[in-house]
C-alpha cells in the first residue's frame, strides 16, 4: 500500500509541475480566465458523459485527466490571485467528505442507502444552504435539473408514495395538455401543460429507476443512426433525401431498425 502510495504522490507531482510550467511558459495558457476555461470545462464534461454512454474504459480515463486538467488549471489561477489553492480545493472536499458520511467516518450504526440519500439533504440545509433546492445549479439543461430537483425533494420526504400515483399524475397532465390545445389563441397554456407533461415523465422516470437524459440520448442517437442509413441507401440510389416519399424513407427506417 505505501509503495501505491508513492506512485499517487509521484504522478501528482509530475502533473502539478507540468501545469505550472505550461501555465507560465505556454501563451495560450497563460492567458487564460475562469471565465475563459469555463465553456471549455463543459464541452470536457460532456465528452465525458460522451465516453460513459459509449461504456468506453480507454476515452473515460482520457477524458477524467482532461477534467483534472481543468480542476488543477482553476486552482492555479486562484493561486496566482492569492483566493485559493489546490491544497485549499482538496481540504475542502476532505472535511465535506467527512461531514456528510457520518456513517463512515463516526459509525452512527447499521444505516441503508435510502438512509443516507435522507441524511445527506438534511446535513447540507444544516450547512447553512438556504434551500434544498439550491445545490441544483440554474445553468444545468432543464430536463437533468428537473430530475435533481424531484431527487433532491425527495430527500427530504417530498414524493410520491406508490409508482401508479405518479402513473396516474403522467396520464392527468396529458388529459390536461389535449384539453389546451384544442383551445384556439392557447399557446402560453400550452407549453405550460407540455412543461407539466415532461416534469411528470421525469419524475415517473425515477419511480422506475431510469435516469432519463440517458435514455433520451440513447434515443436520440438511435434515431441519428436510422436517418444516417435512410441518407446512405437515397445515396446509393443517387437520390437525395428530400426527393424520396415519406412512404419511401419509412420503409428504409424499418429496415434501419431490423439492423
Amino acid at each position: 500500500m505505501i509503495m501505491e502510495d508513492k506512485k499517487y504522490i509521484e504522478a501528482f507531482n509530475n502533473t502539478m509541475s507540468l501545469m505550472r510550467k505550461v501555465r507560465k511558459e505556454c501563451p495560450w495558457d497563460n492567458a487564460q480566465t475562469n471565465e475563459t476555461l469555463r465553456t471549455l470545462t463543459i464541452e470536457e464534461i460532456y465528452e465525458l458523459s460522451d465516453a460513459i454512454l459509449n461504456n468506453d474504459p480507454q476515452n473515460i480515463c482520457k477524458e477524467l485527466g482532461d477534467v483534472l486538467m481543468h480542476v488543477i488549471f482553476y486552482s492555479l489561477i486562484g493561486e496566482e490571485k492569492q483566493e485559493f489553492s489546490l491544497i485549499d480545493v482538496m481540504n475542502s472536499l476532505n472535511e465535506k467528505l467527512i461531514r456528510r458520511h457520518p456513517h463512515v467516518f463516526c459509525k452512527d450504526g447499521s444505516i441503508t442507502y435510502e438512509d443516507v440519500e435522507k441524511n445527506w439533504e438534511k446535513i447540507k440545509l444544516q450547512e447553512g444552504n438556504r434551500s434544498t433546492l439550491s445545490g441544483v445549479p440554474d445553468s444545468l439543461p432543464s430536463l437533468v435539473k428537473a430530475y435533481r430537483m424531484q431527487d433532491k425533494a425527495k430527500g427530504v420526504g417530498f414524493d410520491w408514495k406508490k409508482t401508479s400515483d405518479v402513473w396516474n399524475k403522467v396520464q392527468e397532465e396529458i388529459k390536461e395538455l389535449q384539453e389546451e390545445v384544442k383551445k384556439p389563441n392557447n399557446q402560453e397554456r400550452i407549453e405550460d401543460e407540455f412543461g407539466d407533461v415532461l416534469f411528470s415523465l421525469i419524475n415517473y422516470a425515477r419511480f422506475i429507476d431510469v435516469n432519463p437524459d440517458t435514455a433520451l440520448e440513447k434515443t436520440n442517437r438511435k434515431f441519428k443512426d436510422r436517418f444516417q442509413y435512410i441518407e446512405q441507401k437515397a445515396k446509393q440510389m443517387n437520390k437525395s433525401v428530400s426527393d424520396m416519399t415519406l412512404q419511401e424513407m419509412d420503409i428504409l427506417w424499418n429496415e434501419a431498425k431490423k439492423k
